[in-house]
């Protein structure tokens, strides 16, 4: 068992190793959460060609920045899905801008490591588990906050609550996330 914690390396290892130059690391990173970045930013793309140079502007971004990533801060898990819904935003908003029309592509296949895919379907069932934790407000908030593109005072006028209320919400939340996936750690 301890061989194969060896041979599966931390997210925090492979952010050192891509801020010391190693190439393998950003593959292994791209390995473990490219499918779950790319399935995100599907919420917000359709079309499989941007969805792809979202992800890899992010991966592209996260090995630029690994020297100054900050575990004080989040995960990198966290950071990562952060910079995918920035940068999903933002192309969403540009094409809008644009009015060229999303055309509707298969999905691509993804050829994964069934150990990937475990240690993704189990991490999915932790933030699941964790988000049963939260008030039906909080929760509607927290969703409207990261799976759409609306400002907080979009979400508050959508909900009918006070912008501040809005604030609390997702705050409150996320806190509350916070606390229940750090719980679940091992």
């Amino acid at each position: 068992m301890a061989d194969a914690k060896q041979a599966t390396p931390a997210d925090q290892d492979l952010i050192a190793a891509m801020a010391a130059g190693d190439a393998e690391a950003l593959r292994t990173l791209n390995v473990r959460y490219g499918r779950a970045l790319a399935g995100l930013v599907r919420r917000f793309l359709k079309d499989e060609a941007d969805i792809e140079e979202v992800v890899a502007d992010v991966l592209w971004q996260a090995w630029r920045e690994a020297k100054s990533f900050d575990p004080s801060r989040g995960s990198v898990s966290v950071w990562l899905v952060t910079l995918a819904r920035s940068r999903a935003i933002d192309r969403s908003r540009a094409l809008r801008v644009r009015k060229q029309p999303l055309a509707e592509q298969p999905a691509a296949q993804w050829a994964l490591d069934p150990g990937v895919e475990l240690d993704q379907a189990m991490r999915a069932r932790v933030v699941r588990a964790a988000l049963t934790t939260l008030d039906a407000s909080e929760r509607a908030a927290l969703e409207l906050a990261y799976f759409s593109d609306f400002s907080q005072s979009e979400i508050a006028v959508r909900l009918g609550i006070p912008l501040g209320t809005v604030k609390t919400r997702v705050r409150s939340a996320m806190m509350k996330l916070r606390r229940a996936l750090a719980g679940s750690r091992q």
